[in-house]
């Protein structure tokens, strides 16, 4: 498979509370249920909490607060082209907080095939359709990859 050329950048905003992570569900043609963490790629001229900050307005309808960065990783994503290829992702995901009064909702501009904004139960997070799905490890344990932050590659 062909790698496009160009390094993209993603943001992604991990929200937890009440023992559960904030995700958008996203359901495709096929069928195929998919969850994955607010955020994108930041626009020319935004730093990479700018970005951030504006995925989440649009994507979950609210404000966060933007903590630490927790985890950055490379995912070569596939992309449905014809030949297929591969596009190179830099992950940074950073931990965040929405307003405490905050209802799960999608916000004014959700995603392609985006449908809601759910809280998905820790629990329950190594078996989720979490995409990418080596992001689901990350939610196993309280101490999970606790001391890493650059994950390598990721599938």
């Amino acid at each position: 498979m062909e790698i496009s050329p160009g390094i993209r950048n993603a943001v992604r905003a991990v929200i937890v509370r009440d023992e559960a992570v904030l995700v958008q569900r996203k359901e495709y043609e096929s069928g195929e249920v998919r969850y994955t963490l607010p955020g994108g790629a930041p626009e020319t001229g935004e730093t990479l909490e700018e970005g951030l900050q504006r995925e989440c307005r649009e994507e979950i309808g609210t404000e966060v607060a933007v903590g630490d960065l927790w985890h950055v990783a490379d995912f070569f994503k596939p992309r449905e082209t014809d030949p297929p290829t591969v596009r190179q992702v830099v992950e940074f995901l950073f931990r965040c907080e929405v307003p405490a009064d905050y209802d799960a909702s999608n916000g004014p501009r959700p995603d392609r095939h985006q449908v809601a904004v759910e809280w998905l139960p820790l629990a329950g997070m190594v078996e989720s359709d979490l995409f990418p799905r080596s992001f689901r490890s990350l939610f196993s344990s309280p101490d999970s990859l606790r001391d890493r932050v650059y994950l390598g590659r990721i599938t």
